[in-house]
């Protein structure tokens, strides 16, 4: 399944711990359908360290979210939004929010 979101979308969270948060997103992994979100979905790591003289511990990172927990924030209206598509006049495919029909 296509993936209607990219990286550097600005997406709330609709569901979980998050729910309500906007953030960036970071990355996605199509094949998994997930998408890692900026500060949100945090999770602790016991990282051991790899080389002499470095430091391990525990550490917050962000965990990657399935994309269906997600929703795009439209730029123009500030609405979370479903992605539309539309062909422009020289052929080229654009996303567009569904609300507005601003450009994504």
């Amino acid at each position: 399944m296509a993936m209607r979101v990219k990286k550097g979308d600005t997406v709330v969270i609709l569901s979980g711990k998050d729910r309500g948060k906007q953030g960036k997103i970071l990355g996605t992994v199509p094949k998994e359908e997930k998408v890692v979100v900026e500060g949100l979905n945090m999770v602790t790591c016991h990282v051991k360290p790899r080389r002499q003289g470095e430091t391990g511990g525990i550490v917050t990172r962000e965990a990657a979210l399935n994309v269906s927990k997600v929703q795009v924030v439209c730029p123009k209206c500030g609405k979370p939004t479903r992605v539309g598509y539309r062909f422009d006049s020289d052929g080229k495919k654009s996303r567009v929010c569904k609300h507005c029909d601003a450009a994504l």
